[in-house]
């Protein structure tokens, strides 16, 4: 169990050894097999430790995926899932200001920006949505459109209400009866 030397590691297993339909799927073995692999470097991650790999634009990103992908996997139904979500955000922000989305494929942008997706900030949609449809794939930028909406209507995912200890309004009760309505 223990960490990765550094950020080629979680490249190579987000964008390599897994097949792009594990990214958008519930798998336990997946959960379990991040644990076994990146728990550590994932607690280094959430402590801010791993400042070397910003020195470039797929260091960033591996430090994004780590505290805005792996947070979902190794916390999964849990308020901890989303507590990384600001740094990843801050992040992901500054890497977008510093031209990191030119030295990045496709599939990189696309989780490079989304942070910018998984925020329930108007603001940050309004500032992510033109991103995704210049740089993401195109079905990443309708999921981002999605998404938004959600935010514009709740100014929160009531998807989340449950593991963050909120109580949801009749209305976002009734969203959530809706097919399509939890991510």
């Amino acid at each position: 169990m223990s960490a990765p030397a550094g950020p080629r590691a979680v490249l190579d297993f987000w964008f390599h050894e897994l097949v792009p339909e594990a990214w958008w799927k519930t798998d336990p073995m997946l959960d379990l097999q991040i644990r076994d692999r990146f728990i550590a470097l994932w607690k280094q991650a959430a402590a801010g430790e791993l400042a070397w790999w910003r020195a470039d634009a797929r260091g960033r990103l591996a430090e994004v995926i780590v505290l805005d992908q792996f947070s979902r996997n190794l916390h999964r139904d849990s308020g901890q899932a989303f507590a990384q979500d600001p740094m990843a955000l801050v992040l992901a922000q500054e890497a977008v200001a510093g031209g990191a989305l030119a030295a990045l494929d496709a599939d990189e942008r696309n989780f490079l920006l989304m942070p910018a997706m998984h925020s329930e900030s108007a603001a940050i949609h309004a500032w992510g949505e033109p991103l995704f449809r210049a740089h993401a794939p195109e079905k990443n930028h309708a999921f981002e459109l999605r998404h938004k909406a959600i935010i514009d209507r709740f100014g929160r995912y009531p998807h989340r209400n449950a593991v963050l200890g909120r109580v949801s309004t009749p209305e976002e009760l009734e969203f959530l009866q809706q097919p399509g309505s939890s991510f």
